[in-house]
C-alpha cells in the first residue's frame, strides 16, 4: 500500500473514532479505538512498539515506545491535548529518527 493511501485510511479513522467519542478522553482510550478501526480497515497495526535507542553499539530500552506502528510504515504519535506545541513536534522527529521511519 502506497504511504498516502495508508496516512489517508489513519487520518479518516481518527476522525472517525474522535467524531465518535468527542474530546475529554484519556490518550490511551483514542489509541485503543484507533487501532480498532484500523484494523477493520484491513491494515496492519502494532500499538506501544518498544523503540530502543542504540548507544555505542547496544540498544537500550529507555521507555520509548510508537502509539501506533500502521503496516510497519506509518508512525502514527496520538495526543490528547488542546494544542500541538513544539516539544510534540520534537517528540514525532525524534520517534522517526530512532525508528528509521
Amino acid at each position: 500500500m502506497l504511504m498516502n493511501a495508508i496516512s489517508g485510511q489513519v487520518i479518516e479513522a481518527a476522525i472517525k473514532v474522535h467524531s465518535a467519542l468527542g474530546p475529554g478522553l484519556l490518550e490511551s482510550a483514542y489509541e485503543a479505538c484507533l487501532e480498532y478501526e484500523l484494523r477493520k480497515r484491513g491494515l496492519q497495526v502494532l500499538r506501544q512498539v518498544v523503540l530502543p535507542v542504540i548507544y555505542d553499539g547496544v540498544q537500550m530500552d529507555v521507555g520509548y515506545r510508537l502509539d501506533l506502528l500502521v503496516e510497519d510504515a506509518v508512525v502514527v504519535e496520538l495526543k490528547a491535548v488542546a494544542a500541538i506545541l513544539p516539544i510534540h513536534e520534537a517528540q514525532l522527529l525524534a520517534y522517526l529518527k530512532l525508528s528509521g521511519k
